[in-house]
């Protein structure tokens, strides 16, 4: 019994030896040997995407949407349009539009569109986006609200309420087919310094009696409290304006406000037609060519 018992333990320890070297065994060969364990791939090991960027600086085309401003009106003759001198898609080679300045001039021949009209308000935006979308640009420039502002008398502007629900359609209208194109928004310019620097010239003041942005403009020497007061309200629309483009512009990334920088622009004499003394002139335009590009062109674009 005592060598049954003895041989029973040999063979148990045997055994336990034997399975105690085989797990030695698996698991040196797991680590490879005497090296740490090869480890799998994780979240940390792998490349991260290199992130698509949101502005693209240089596109390869262009279409313009807006107001008499876009179509150079009074800039190179008496109440008429004239888009070869436009801030964003003209041909002078003294303006250097936008769109030639980004293009170059062969480039932007084929490729940029105006689509602007003079006296264009922010209701006809969406109509205009409609009919630049078919262009399929790159870049789309908005440069829109003046004539929401100058009406007939300051109690018929557009309703702020109104203007943005206008330009949100014009943006839902524009993403509807183009969700990737890039948007130029520029501020609505500052009328009541244009009156104070227009009033000072005799022919100027015989232009705007026929009509031209009344609700700033009519009775242009009048001081008093109430023509104070309506150029006031005017200017005051302006500014509520301009921040309807930055909110809504700021809603989708891949559009860009000026930051105030046209309403800020000090417009003299030479950047104001010398017909009206209130639309920017040739050299106005090219003015405005320049700022946009700066902020097309701009890695942190004025805020």
């Amino acid at each position: 019994m005592r060598n049954r018992r003895h041989r029973s333990r040999a063979v148990v320890a045997t055994a336990t030896a034997v399975l105690l070297g085989a797990t030695a065994l698996t698991a040196c060969d797991a680590s490879g040997g005497d090296s740490p364990a090869p480890k799998g791939p994780s979240a940390r090991d792998k490349p991260s995407p290199k992130p698509t960027p949101t502005w693209d600086s240089t596109p390869d085309s262009l279409a313009a949407v807006g107001d008499s401003i876009t179509r150079g009106f009074d800039a190179c003759s008496v109440l008429a349009d004239c888009p070869e001198v436009s801030w964003a898609t003209g041909t002078d080679s003294g303006v250097r539009s936008l769109a030639t300045r980004l293009l170059g001039k062969e480039r932007a021949a084929e490729h940029s569109w105006n689509f602007a009209k003079t006296g264009a308000r922010m209701e006809d935006l969406p109509e205009q986006v409609a009919e630049a979308t078919a262009k399929r640009p790159e870049l789309l420039t908005v440069m829109a609200g003046a004539n929401d502002a100058c009406r007939d008398s300051a109690e018929s502007m557009t309703p702020v309420a109104r203007f943005r629900a206008d330009f949100e359609e014009s943006m839902r209208t524009l993403r509807r087919e183009l969700p990737k194109t890039q948007v130029y928004v520029t501020s609505v310019p500052d009328l009541k310094r244009l009156w104070s620097k227009g009033r000072t010239n005799p022919l100027g003041k015989q232009i705007w009696k026929l009509g031209i942005c009344s609700s700033m403009l009519a009775d242009p020497d009048a001081r008093d409290a109430s023509a104070t007061e309506r150029r006031a309200t005017v200017q005051s629309r302006v500014v509520a304006y301009n921040k309807v483009l930055k909110d809504v512009c700021a809603k989708d990334l891949r559009c860009r406000y000026d930051g105030g920088a046209v309403f800020d622009y000090r417009f003299d004499g030479d950047q104001l037609s010398h017909w009206d003394w209130f639309h920017p002139s040739k050299d106005g335009q090219s003015r405005l060519a320049e700022l946009a590009y700066r902020q097309v062109k701009a890695k942190d674009p004025k805020a």
